[in-house]
């Protein structure tokens, strides 16, 4: 019979510290969540000041290095130790005279322009804010073409629910039986007020406005077409046909209408320059821009790598603070002790990430020197750990200052894992990146003829013969992975 006991073991087990913690978090944040992170930081902790007096101050004391071959990257430091110097990367103290004293009359003088600009408004005259060009949203643009419609109140108030419907692309995705209960009408909108509603709002400027699919946003746009014929050809193709003009089969299109080829594809044509997304000439477009982490110059035949300036926060701790804190200790203050033991974290953390991000940068500068001289053909195979054994670290951090950092070189910007592929064998027994295959991928179908495009397993064949033995699934692969489209979609007629 078994009995139950208590027995005592002794483990060892490896945990992670609050600071390192915090240091792996804020090593893994993109730009522009570490700078938000930093934000909050500076208006939390009353440890933490910063300086943004000067933002381009910095950027003569950044840390610079040749790579050159033969060259090995600094060691990293210990957890204990900060990576680098906080009077190079954190000084923030402004730009004066000998004595210190900062001449603010400039800044004084662009002030009480300010305001005097600001009482010039305020008493009629017209300021500079009055003359920039407002984006007109696309709800304003057709709310402001209902208004001036003799319509009834109810007309009106069906009209602008369905306006208010749209999404950004200018289409209705909501059915209209469940707009008769947003409208709050009595008697409730009939199906039939919806419909007349609907067709009044796809009358309206921009062409194909409120439409349900992309069929009925072309078949909206076809009045714009001059000729009766084209027109007449363009419904049925756009009504019966769509999914060929999709894949571009003009042979197809022809032999199902009875047309020439060459009347087919002028009417094709004609359709593509319609616009399928009209919503989208209304209002500011939103596009998102990428910061780079990293800067890559040749300088007198070594490539350089510079950390970016613009990137780089200058946060500081506040002596003073900390120094009248330490004085007027008391044990009842133990949330301001907690403030300042993380505002020290935070500084050599921050310190800590762009040191990390700077020196796996140079070893991938080191071994990839020759894609910044002959572009994509040129990269050679690369794995996390022989950065990771380079550098002195583990592949888990190399991995995480690769993901969401970006390096910006003559090439253009590209995030800094795009220089990590494995290894492929060649013919003749050497190793290929998957990068240059996707490389000579990309020149072989821009080079093709548009009348007879290269089809994968045709740039499989192609690619064999130039030594290098890649399965037509991967070429498939890599052909998405370029945004390349299909063959049928890229064959045209002769």
């Amino acid at each position: 019979m078994r009995s139950i006991a208590l027995r005592v073991e002794h483990r060892q087990q490896q945990s992670l510290s609050p600071r390192l913690q915090q240091a792996v978090r804020l090593l893994q944040l993109s730009s522009l969540d570490f700078a938000q992170e930093v934000h909050d930081a500076l208006g939390k902790n009353p440890f933490l000041e910063g300086d943004e007096s000067d933002p381009e101050a910095p950027a003569a004391d950044l840390p610079e290095t040749d790579v050159e071959p033969g060259l090995a990257a600094p060691a990293a430091a210990s957890a204990d130790e900060p990576f680098l110097d906080t009077s190079a990367v954190m000084d923030t103290s402004p730009e004066g005279d000998a004595d210190g004293d900062v001449d603010y009359s400039e800044r004084d003088s662009w002030q009480a322009d300010g305001l005097s600009s600001q009482r010039r408004g305020e008493e009629g005259d017209l300021s500079a804010m009055d003359m920039m060009a407002v984006e007109t949203s696309l709800n304003e643009h057709l709310h402001g073409q209902i208004n001036v419609l003799p319509l009834s109140m109810r007309d009106v108030v069906l009209a602008k629910s369905i306006v208010e419907s749209l999404d950004d692309d200018g289409y209705l995705r909501t059915d209209l039986d469940e707009l008769i209960e947003l409208t709050e009408l009595d008697p409730p909108a009939s199906p039939d007020e919806l419909q007349v509603a609907l067709r009044l709002v796809q009358s309206l400027d921009p062409l194909g406005v409120a439409a349900r699919s992309v069929g009925e946003c072309l078949l909206l746009q076809l009045s714009s077409i001059e000729d009766e014929g084209e027109r007449e050809i363009a419904r049925h193709i756009v009504t019966d046909h769509l999914d060929c003009l999709a894949a571009k089969d003009v042979a197809g299109l022809a032999r199902k209408l009875k047309r020439t080829p060459a009347e087919i594809e002028g009417v094709c044509d004609r359709i593509r320059r319609l616009d399928p997304r009209p919503g989208w000439h209304f209002g500011a477009s939103q596009v998102q821009y990428v910061t780079p982490d990293v800067i890559i110059r040749k300088l007198r035949g070594a490539w350089r790598v510079q950390l970016n300036p613009s990137i780089v926060p200058k946060v500081r701790l506040n002596h003073v603070y900390a120094e009248m804190f330490q004085r007027h200790r008391q044990a009842q203050n133990g949330e301001m002790a907690a403030h300042l033991q993380e505002a020290r974290w935070t500084v050599r953390n921050i310190e800590q990430r762009f040191a990390t991000i700077l020196s796996v940068s140079e070893a991938i500068v080191k071994r990839q020197k020759h894609f910044f001289e002959y572009g994509a053909l040129a990269m050679k195979p690369l794995g996390l750990r022989e950065i990771a054994d380079e550098v002195g670290l583990h592949e888990s951090t190399v991995s995480r200052v690769t993901n969401n950092k970006y390096m910006a070189t003559p090439l253009g910007v590209f995030e800094l894992k795009y220089f990590f592929s494995r290894a492929m064998t060649t013919a003749s027994g050497g190793a290929c990146s998957a990068t240059a295959i996707r490389g000579v991928i990309k020149d072989m179908i821009e080079a093709e003829r548009s009348s007879a495009p290269l089809s994968d397993a045709e740039i499989a064949r192609q690619l064999a013969q130039q030594g290098l033995v890649v399965a037509r699934r991967t070429v498939t692969k890599y052909r998405q992975l370029l945004k390349i489209e299909a063959v049928e979609r890229r064959r045209r007629a002769a």
